[in-house]
């Protein structure tokens, strides 16, 4: 799809990740314009439109969707809705773009594709790390053989159980909404992200617990998958450890050193070489971390680039969990 106007942007959904994670980002690229968003509480969504400077708001989809000045509609709603919202925007023929994970299941996601390719309309997928220049780094040094050939990777996640957690309003944590617990809403960041960096992951397997039962969704996974090239990967996610162990790194094991990055928090990147002094890059990301995957979007859809995260890539990551997901009970 190529064009050569502004493209102007809808919101459904406005709620926390859309105050400065995403939506401003939409008024600061060139050739991309938030022009109405829409929340279920009427209310809400006029508060978000007066301080964010947007013109229309509105507390019923599909006046967004059926808007004529919208081009392409961001959905930020909770999993549960996606695949729904999505089928709905690509009837009306407008760019979709979703947040992550892309849906609760593998067969959401398909449908969603699916629904988009009928009316021939892109989806996009919110993984933008996969735009960020930290992540961008670590491919060039694994592009580059810095720490030789890769041997294996780690994903570690453990973190203790907070009382948020078990709030019933959490959607997170409510697999019926989310599509399972924090193993859904974070490690889909680390996989998506793994994907990018060796590519498809072909088999997977785990198990799953729920060891404190503070809410309906695991708080325990423990994962290995191997991808396409052979590389093998593990992780173990663990959302009621403690504080003493509490940590959050992926490590990527070569012949020469390895590379360990934070997949949240601080955008810093560690090489370690054999005989080498390690190095540290730091990068300073805008609080806006989605504008630059935004940029990509603006750039495909005039032409001139290809967004990284498209709804294929982002279906496979569902995939993986689903595989990984087998409860021990």
């Amino acid at each position: 799809m190529k064009r050569t106007k502004s493209i102007k942007w809808g919101i459904i959904g406005v709620g926390d990740v859309c105050e400065v994670k995403s939506g401003p980002a939409f008024q600061k690229i060139e050739g991309s314009e938030l022009v109405a968003v829409m929340r279920r509480s009427a209310e809400l969504a006029k508060d978000f439109a007066q301080r964010h400077g947007v013109e229309k708001w509105y507390s019923n989809a599909d006046d967004l969707i059926n808007d004529p000045d919208i081009d392409a509609v961001y959905i930020a709603t909770p999993p549960s809705s996606h695949a729904e919202y999505v089928k709905r925007v690509a009837e009306a023929g407008k760019v979709v773009y979703v947040e992550k994970p892309m849906a609760r299941t593998y067969k959401e996601c398909l449908e969603m594709i699916e629904a988009c390719k009928a009316a021939n309309v892109p989806l996009f997928v919110a993984y933008y790390r996969r735009s960020l220049p930290n992540f961008l780094k670590i491919k060039e040094l694994l592009d580059s053989k810095a720490i030789g050939d890769v041997r294996f990777v780690n994903i570690f996640v453990q973190k203790p159980l907070d009382v948020k957690d078990q709030n019933s309003n959490n959607w997170r944590v409510n697999p019926d909404v989310s599509g399972g617990g924090y193993f859904y809403d974070l490690a889909c960041h680390q996989l998506d992200a793994l994907d990018f960096l060796f590519g498809p992951i072909k088999k997977a397997n785990g198990y799953t617990a729920n060891q404190t039962n503070s809410y309906a969704g695991d708080d325990l996974v423990v994962g290995n998958f191997v991808f396409e090239n052979g590389i093998i990967g593990s992780g173990i996610w663990s959302f009621a450890a403690n504080k003493v162990s509490q940590k959050e790194t992926t490590i990527i094991v070569g012949s020469k050193g390895q590379i360990s990055f934070p997949c949240f928090g601080d955008h810093s990147v560690t090489l370690e070489v054999e005989g080498e002094a390690p190095i540290r890059y730091e990068f300073d990301i805008s609080p806006n971390i989605q504008k630059p995957f935004i940029q990509t979007i603006i750039n495909e859809l005039n032409g001139k680039g290809i967004n990284p995260s498209h709804g294929e890539s982002a279906a496979r990551t569902n995939w993986v969990m689903e595989q990984i997901c087998n409860p021990i009970n």
